[in-house]
């Protein structure tokens, strides 16, 4: 089957590419390990001489970058200019960073002497999403390859353009030929992949039920994995919260991106004092969002990437409002040409209606009214997902102790969840394991060696 890239805002092919079968496959591993012996005997000097000029063309190229995730997969080209500046952050944060997070680290032992070194791993396979098509596979790379280790990257097949530019990116910015390589494959064929002796360990961030299968497959031929799933995290509001200052960054963290992100406030939860009030900031501000063409500079809100994503969101809503959910905005199918779906919001949540339960992977507020601080608590647990939550109030030295009962990869107190390369990143609980960026990001894939001497 080919990959084909389609604009979801007119539903128009753009281009097509052929699939790759198992001898391309084949070669492609091999040239990729190839490149990788070289590459790990450079200096951080020299690889971080590379990724500075990887972050350099990122600058250069961001108009270009940001217009190809518009039109492939209907981000704002705002937000993808914003997406490509965080990727060149990436790039030289690591270049920068590496050769410190990988010091070798002497350990007092009845050795003449002992010691912990960081050695590259060899190959990962980076399976990426389509929602953050530049960052996604940067936040792998770019400290996979400060580490000596080489990139394949088997990204979303709605996204064939960018997976592509990423790939001449690095070639450009003067990488060994082939140690960072797109794979034209199928997701029939990513079990070969992981199969294959040139792979040896596998990075994914997609859905859950992709994650247990890629996990599977690592799994049966002993190659580590680092997974990244799901989220639905809980915006928890407190009786002494800035609701106004809450309201704005829960319209920015739920429908950034049209709502397409792993770490977007899905379920928001008030406490009753504040509830109505908080709700009625929140609306008018969902209200004023712009939706239209993600290439206008006015364009708040694009289309989501598929059509079939569309419908499986607004059965979602509606089942959710038969459930008794109550519609407060939107959750209406529009008319027109494209994937749009409007900003909308679903009030009187409870445990009892499918939005409560299931990530809504689109721009769909859910509220969820808690009778007080501690059942805001239980409901943010009360999910399979911890990937990221956050927490609104101006009482500080409490919100740190509540920040420690909540069940995720992290919690952010008056501030939206996001990445950023000095944290460490990931979930856990049926969110995945394992973490991305800061040091921890870049000592999950090597290997971790003892050297005693006498």
């Amino acid at each position: 089957m080919p990959y084909i890239s389609l604009n979801p805002a007119t539903n128009k092919t753009i281009k097509t590419y052929t699939s790759w079968d198992s001898g391309r496959l084949a070669t492609a591993l091999e040239e990729a390990d190839n490149a990788q012996k070289a590459w790990r005997v450079k200096t951080f000097a020299e690889r971080a001489e590379g990724m500075h000029r990887a972050a350099m063309l990122l600058h250069e190229r961001i108009n270009e970058y940001a217009s190809l995730m518009a039109e492939e997969m209907g981000k704002p080209v705002r937000e993808g200019r914003a997406e490509v500046e965080k990727c060149a952050l990436a790039c030289d944060y690591y270049a920068v960073h590496a050769e410190h997070f990988m010091q070798t680290e002497l350990v007092q032992t009845d050795a003449s002497k002992s010691y912990v070194c960081y050695d590259p791993i060899g190959i990962l396979l980076g399976i990426m999403p389509w929602n953050f098509p530049f960052f996604q596979v940067i936040r792998f790379a770019a400290p996979a390859l400060m580490a000596g280790n080489g990139c394949v990257l088997k990204h979303a097949s709605n996204v064939p353009q960018c997976a592509l530019a990423l790939e001449q990116l690095f070639r450009d910015a003067e990488l060994p030929p082939h140690l960072f390589t797109t794979l034209m494959i199928e997701a029939a064929d990513v079990a070969e992949a992981i199969a294959s002796h040139h792979i040896h360990a596998v990075t994914l961030t997609g859905s859950e039920a992709a994650g247990r299968e890629v996990a599977g497959h690592a799994g049966q031929h002993l190659k580590k994995c680092v997974l990244e799933l799901g989220g639905s995290d809980a915006f928890v509001i407190l009786r002494d919260a800035d609701l106004e200052l809450a309201a704005t960054f829960a319209v920015k963290s739920r429908f950034q991106n049209c709502g397409q992100s792993c770490i977007a406030a899905k379920r928001i939860i008030p406490v009753t004092e504040i509830a109505d009030e908080f709700i009625s900031l929140f609306i008018r501000k969902v209200a004023d969002l712009k939706m239209g063409d993600p290439k206008s500079e006015a364009t708040q809100l694009g289309p989501m990437a598929r059509l079939n994503l569309r419908e499986n969101l607004h059965r979602q809503v509606t089942d959710s409002i038969a459930q008794g959910a109550q519609p407060l905005l939107g959750c209406e199918l529009g008319q027109g040409q494209g994937a749009f779906y409007p900003p909308s919001v679903l009030d009187r949540v409870t445990a009892k209606i499918r939005a409560y339960h299931e990530e809504l992977f689109g721009p769909v507020a859910a509220i969820i009214r808690a009778a007080n601080e501690a059942e805001a608590i239980h409901i943010a647990n009360d999910t399979r997902f911890g990937l990221g939550s956050s927490i609104w109030t101006r009482d500080i030295e409490n919100a740190e102790k509540l920040a420690r009962q909540i069940q995720s990869g992290c919690c952010f107190i008056n501030g939206m969840v996001r990445s950023d390369p000095r944290l460490p990143f990931g979930g856990t609980k049926a969110s995945g394991f394992g973490r991305e960026l800061s040091y921890h990001g870049i000592r999950e894939f090597v290997n971790i060696k003892t050297v005693w001497v006498r």
